[in-house]
């Protein structure tokens, strides 16, 4: 029988895969739109696959469709309020800005994201993209211990290894503006890693507590789980990856994603 020792460890695993994202800072600090907006698009792909293939259809097989709409519906108002009132901020372009970062030479736009520093309130707005990332990683701590709380280990452990998947472009997405805003290459690395690395071994803990020991909650549980992650996908990944220019690219690596989790959830989970 999984413990909640095990349980901790693996989602510690898939959160500090974050870390693994902010890497190529070290190389460069020049980002192409079109390799961000892939890493989002592939990110959110594998969010959506893991909501539905881990998740979702796990629930129906333990309950009621009415069950899992329950937890749905619960989870994506949950992220939708948890957005509203946390503060934190996402790396997009808005006009002649790019949040998180600094102002940016429009001319350079369509190929590079290369901001001149801006160093008043940078460090504030690399702080506000990191608290997004980890805002997100509660739903996934949540999924990765609710599967595992099913009985099903596979199961468990295919969610987890696609969401360490998804973690390192969440890790890019986080690293580009802290370095840009200062905040040295190991301590973004760091920082990143730990986004990831503290609230998802937390969440998962509580997922897995919540359902071993209350009958019956696993169909809800799992479709709050996958409706927090979905409502992160639509209100967060979709918009991030769009408006560049390159939406081709982001919802090409989006199938590639939701494809990954299917091949995940086969191999790993039968």
């Amino acid at each position: 029988m999984t413990t909640v020792a095990t349980v901790v460890l693996v989602a510690l695993l898939a959160g500090c895969a974050t870390g693994i994202g902010a890497l190529p800072t070290l190389a460069s600090t020049q980002v192409s739109h079109r390799v961000y907006d892939g890493a989002i698009g592939l990110a959110a792909g594998i969010m959506v696959g893991a909501a539905v293939f881990a998740l979702i259809v796990p629930g129906l097989e333990f309950g009621t469709p009415w069950e899992v709409v329950a937890g749905l519906l619960g989870g994506g108002a949950f992220m939708l309020v948890a957005n509203a009132l946390l503060p934190h901020l996402h790396l997009r372009f808005r006009g002649e800005r790019l949040e998180g970062t600094a102002v940016v030479d429009e001319a350079s736009l369509p190929d590079r994201l290369e901001p001149t520093r801006e160093e008043d309130g940078a460090i504030r707005r690399a702080l506000l993209v990191g608290s997004a990332v980890t805002i997100h990683n509660v739903p996934e701590g949540l999924a990765v211990g609710i599967a595992f709380a099913s009985g099903e280990t596979a199961l468990g452990f295919a969610i987890a290894t696609a969401i360490a998947v998804q973690n390192v472009p969440d890790g890019f997405a986080m690293a580009v503006p802290a370095v840009r805003a200062g905040v040295s290459k190991p301590k973004t690395i760091l920082y990143t890693t730990l986004s990831g690395g503290v609230p998802e071994p937390i969440a998962a803990a509580v997922g897995f507590t919540l359902v071993a020991f209350v009958t019956g909650l696993f169909p809800v549980a799992a479709g709050f789980a996958a409706g927090a992650m979905i409502a992160v996908v639509f209100r967060e990944l979709v918009p991030s990856s769009h408006g560049h220019g390159y939406a081709d690219t982001a919802t090409a690596t989006f199938v590639c994603g939701f494809a990954i989790m299917l091949v995940v959830d086969t191999v790993l989970a039968v």
